[in-house]
């Protein structure tokens, strides 16, 4: 589990590097407290089309974090963009919003009720990291599919 905040080449490159078939999925989110949900529904909906449902929860999960973060803090964004990709032994989850900031994990306050986020990501991602994109940035996390090539 690895996190990446300065965007290096390594940690950049893309699910399923060895080749194999590639799976995408992306939808637009609006910037509203109901985003996560979408997004979980989506990510479940889509995995399974994938044969990928053994994911389902862990993926709705990190999905859910993702969003939730980039509703809070990408006040810049008139919407967001959930994309999903399943290429070989990785699905990527990537969330694309207007902020260019990048986001500032913090240690959470023993009994605080925020700031678990990055916490969770960390825990269950086997990678995550954030890229610049042109229109601010992409937060995306991976997991390993189980699958092999």
């Amino acid at each position: 589990m690895t996190g990446d905040l300065g965007g290096s080449g390594a940690a950049l490159a893309g699910p399923g590097v060895e080749g194999g078939e590639c799976q995408a999925f992306s939808t637009v989110l609006p910037v509203h407290g109901l985003a996560a949900r979408l997004a979980r529904r989506a990510t479940r909906n889509t995995l399974a089309c994938w044969g990928l449902d053994h994911l389902g929860e862990t993926a709705a999960l990190l999905v859910s974090e993702l969003v939730s973060n980039a509703v809070r803090h990408a006040h810049a964004s008139p919407v967001l963009k959930l994309e999903l990709e399943a290429s070989g032994t990785y699905l990527r989850m990537e969330v694309l919003d207007a902020n260019p900031d990048p986001p500032l994990p913090r240690v959470p306050a023993a009994l605080g009720e925020s700031g678990f986020g990055f916490v969770l990501i960390e825990a269950l991602a086997d990678r995550w990291g954030v890229r610049t994109t042109a229109a601010g940035k992409a937060v995306w996390a991976e997991l390993g599919t189980g699958m092999s090539l």
